[in-house]
């Protein structure tokens, strides 16, 4: 018998939504690929009901139908790892082993090859389950920007084959229902974007939640209008949005859930009475049946065989029936009896998701200590197990199939209006109190350890509970988890919220601001992982800030090791973005600072890097010198990874000075250490070098059929941002071969991926190669509108050489079209400032270059015949590239005798 706050109203109003679906469903099965219907709506509208029955109808509850659902103050990837847990059939008691083993024969079903345990890896950093690394897994701890890239081909290539080829395939498509994504993390949205855009499999992704979540990204297709019946669709990708019920539907969905009742007269006034509140939101009718039982105005027969309800119309003139949403859910609270009202107040403290186990402990907090703790007689245990069956029964709270906490019972709300009303119900010293019991009974919770989900909610509860050390600690220790499975928008996040609240509680002054009651080298780690982690988001002067932090923490202890890393830190960020002295000087400090601190391979890494620095300002001969040193000094550590990374650094100088031979057996020996090591990463930056090489030998076939095999490799891996350089080089190569459309085709695809990465530098090469494509083309006004705003992101990014490149081929592209008349003015303008900028930075090689194409300008131009002082410039800027000629081939004779 269904008791009255139990029951579901029928699915009314909703034909139309229900078809849409089932045509996305009809098109996925019919061969179209991948399908994607965003549904989205107010709380309680309907989302999740609408879908759970087009599932139910079109499966028969089987079929391959995974979910999984967001809550407020997840992990970064929280949504995914439901969705996976359910893929992988993970349930409640199964031990850590046990899941890994059963994640990697699932996994080998599936894929069937050799790269196994790089999937396994990175979806065990999703599922919390940590797997032997493999030499991908080595490689990305050089390059963490690359993880973000090769997860989304990770999971893109196991949905993908899970689809096609999974043992299961044959029981239909596979649907993923993303739910509640309101509270889904940025990096997670931005994932599940890239998936529905992606994926080419027979996938029906269905992503449910309130309006707000899809302002959160641009693009991501909504209705322009709010109606049901209005939908959009973009491709493969289409939304609807739910609104109320009319007026007709909510009546006969109110008629539906009080049909116990019979043909009781006085149904129509409970009926109107509830959809005059409801406003046509289907679970404030459902909501409202339960207000209705609280105030025993319907009452269950006990004893009929067939559920049926009496209504006590009498009693409703006694009570204030709810006016508003605000007024049901206090209905609903003072329905509760002293107790039942205490426990859930507790309950509403621990957040979201709370646990049997804690409501036990904060209990606990007032009672008295038994003289002896007899295991089998807890009283206070089995109150609470039965207040919670009791509450489950009467529609407050959820009782969840799998918990977090081996042993415990894991809960939910039903209703989060009642949770947050009944969360702001407690008074403020009691909710620091119970802040701090659920934090110290987390605290010694085993899977909360290295988990960033956990770590922050404990974080949460130190700070209600105004420990804001304790607090701040967590929250470095969250950030410290999310950056270890590249989760670095969250990581950030956690990081900027741990410092200030371990800060803000400084009670003595020590050796740094900011140091609060932090331990020292927990402080160092925290402002260099913090610093990477901005670096890496391309926030490039707060990244700065962290590392001159550590720096100054560093120098007060003398911890010089340390403070090598700082400088080095500082020096290479200067070097990317082309502030070249700058970088020169914080690498020779970190390079001493290793030295004195006897740091071999502190040492070794920043000799490299001064020889990459000399490489960039074409002094060939000492960046020579020491990138032998440091290969000399890696080969003696015998890292290969590093020795490899050398000898590609070493392949760059002398490519650089034309030294190709030496070039290629750098280049060479670089690729054959990376393949043995399985460095695909490394593998794709090789063959893209290798590429460029034979460009400069004039082998632009061969460079082709480089550059492709370096785009495979980097689309195997993910790397989006090494795939978006291989596509520029394409294009590129492919505009010198005399194909300038095919070029356009390559180089509007790295435009798109490095817009979709926010690579400012990428865009701007791309857009760059462009407009040389369209030069070639002869379409003169779209090559100087490219070049222009390639010009215009290289100052943006602050890039110097890429900057003085681009001013060089705006100069080229305005000088073609002047064809000598007045706007070679402007044209002189442009390249002079870029022959400014290499002779600022010191770049020899590109220098020479500039000045030669400003000869070239001059000479032909009209004035030149008729103006000796044009004549004159153009010899004594003639003279200039000769001279840096004549330097840079010294440079190379020396690189060659040595």
């Amino acid at each position: 018998m269904t008791a009255p706050g139990d029951q579901r109203a029928v699915l009314v109003g909703r034909a139309a939504e229900l078809r849409f679906l089932e045509d996305a469903l009809s098109a996925v099965e019919g061969g179209a690929g991948s399908r994607t219907v965003t549904v989205l709506g107010a709380a309680g509208i309907g989302k999740t009901r609408l879908v759970r029955d087009f599932l139910q109808k079109a499966h028969g509850g089987q079929g391959r139908v995974y979910r999984g659902t967001a809550r407020e103050g997840d992990a970064a990837f929280s949504v995914f790892a439901r969705i996976l847990r359910a893929r992988f059939g993970l349930v409640e008691g199964m031990d850590v082993e046990a899941q890994r083993d059963h994640v990697r024969e699932e996994v080998a079903k599936v894929l069937d090859d050799r790269k196994i345990g790089d999937v396994c890896h990175f979806l065990g950093q999703i599922l919390g389950l940590d797997f032997f690394d493999s030499p991908l897994i080595r490689a990305l701890a050089a390059e963490p920007a690359q993880a973000s890239f090769i997860r989304r081909a990770v999971l893109q290539r196991f949905f993908e084959a899970d689809a096609q080829g999974g043992a299961d395939a044959d029981q239909g498509p596979l649907t993923l229902v993303f739910d509640d994504l309101q509270h889904a993390h940025r990096e997670a949205l931005e994932l599940l974007a890239h998936l529905t855009q992606s994926v080419k499999a027979p996938i029906l992704f269905l992503c449910l939640g309130r309006s707000q979540f899809v302002s959160r990204f641009d693009g991501w297709p909504v209705s322009s209008r709010a109606g049901s019946r209005d939908v959009i669709t973009q491709e493969r990708h289409s939304s609807l949005e739910l609104t109320p019920l009319s007026e007709t539907d909510a009546a006969a969905v109110m008629q539906d859930l009080l049909s116990p009742c019979g043909d009781d007269p006085n149904v129509e006034e409970l009926v109107e009475g509830a959809c005059n509140l409801a406003g046509g939101n289907p679970a404030l009718l459902e909501q409202m049946v339960s207000v209705f039982q609280e105030m025993k105005v319907i009452e269950a027969d006990p004893f009929a065989e067939n559920d049926q309800w009496t209504i006590h119309i009498d009693r409703i003139e006694d009570v204030r029936l709810p006016m508003s949403v605000e007024d049901a859910v206090q209905a609903r609270i003072a329905a509760l009896s002293p107790e039942e009202r205490t426990l859930l107040e507790r309950a509403a403290m621990m957040g979201a998701v709370f646990w049997g186990g804690g409501l036990l402990v904060l209990t606990r907090a007032d009672a008295d200590t038994p003289r002896s703790w007899l295991v089998k007689s807890t009283p206070d245990s089995a109150r609470v197990q039965q207040l919670l069956v009791d509450l489950v029964e009467r529609d407050y709270v959820l009782k969840l199939p799998d918990s977090t906490f081996p042993g415990d019972d894991e809960y939910v709300f039903k209703h989060n209006l009642e949770r947050e009303t009944l969360a702001k119900n407690v008074a403020a010293g009691l909710s620091r109190r119970y802040h701090a019991v659920l934090a110290d009974w987390l605290s010694f919770k085993g899977p909360v350890r290295g988990n960033e989900e956990y770590l922050s909610m404990l974080a949460h509860h130190y700070e209600k509970a105004g420990a804001k050390v304790s607090a701040g600690r967590a929250y470095l220790d969250a950030a410290d988890a999310a950056r270890s499975h590249y989760a670095n928008a969250k990581a950030a996040e956690l990081y900027e919220k741990g410092l200030a609240l371990v800060a803000s509680s400084a009670s003595v002054q020590r050796v740094v601001d900011a140091a609060g009651e932090l331990p020292v080298d927990q402080l160092l780690s925290t402002y260099h992982h913090y610093g990477d982690v901005l670096q890496l988001l391309g926030h490039m002067e707060q990244a700065e800030s962290c590392f001159r932090k550590m720096l100054a923490l560093a120098y007060r202890l003398d911890l010089r090791a340390k403070g090598g890393a700082s400088h080095g830190r500082i020096g290479r960020l200067f070097r990317d973005m082309g502030r070249l002295d700058e970088s020169a000087a914080h690498l020779e400090a970190a390079l001493a600072l290793f030295e004195s601190a006897a740091d071999d391979r502190g040492v070794a890494s920043s000799i490299d890097d001064i020889g990459k620095l000399h490489w960039l300002r074409g002094d060939y001969e000492k960046a020579l010198e020491y990138t032998q040193r440091s290969l000399a000094m890696r080969r003696r550590l015998g890292e290969r990874r590093s020795i490899a990374l050398s000898l590609n650094n070493l392949g760059l100088v002398y490519q650089d000075s034309g030294q190709f031979t030496p070039a290629l057996d750098a280049f060479e020996q670089a690729l054959r250490i990376r393949r043995e090591i399985n460095d695909l990463v490394g593998v794709s930056i090789t063959l893209n070098n290798l590429g460029t090489v034979a460009q400069d030998q004039g082998d632009d076939t061969r460079a082709l059929a480089l550059f492709r095999e370096a785009l495979d490799i980097a689309s195997e891996t993910g790397d989006k941002n090494r795939i978006t350089l291989v596509l520029t080089n394409l294009g590129e190569t492919h505009n010198r071969l005399g194909d300038p459309d095919r070029a356009l085709a390559f180089l509007k695809e790295a435009r798109s991926n490095a817009e979709e990465l926010g690579d400012k530098l990428g865009l701007a090469e791309a857009i760059r190669g462009i407009g040389k494509a369209y030069l070639a083309k002869r379409d003169l006004t779209k090559a100087r509108e490219a070049t222009s705003k390639a010009v215009s992101l290289f100052r943006e990014v602050d890039s110097k050489v890429q900057l003085g490149v681009a001013l060089r081929s705006l100069g080229e592209v305005v000088a073609e079209g002047s064809a000598g008349g007045p706007e070679s003015h402007e044209a002189r303008e442009h390249l002079l400032q870029s022959v400014r900028i290499f002779e600022q930075i010191g770049n020899h090689v590109e220098l020479g270059r500039s000045c030669r194409a400003y000869v070239k300008l001059l000479e032909t131009s009209l004035e030149f015949q008729l103006d000796p002082a044009a004549q004159a410039e153009a010899r004594a800027y003639r003279q200039r590239a000769d001279d840096v000629q004549r330097k840079l081939r010294a440079s190379s004779a020396a690189i060659t005798m040595r």
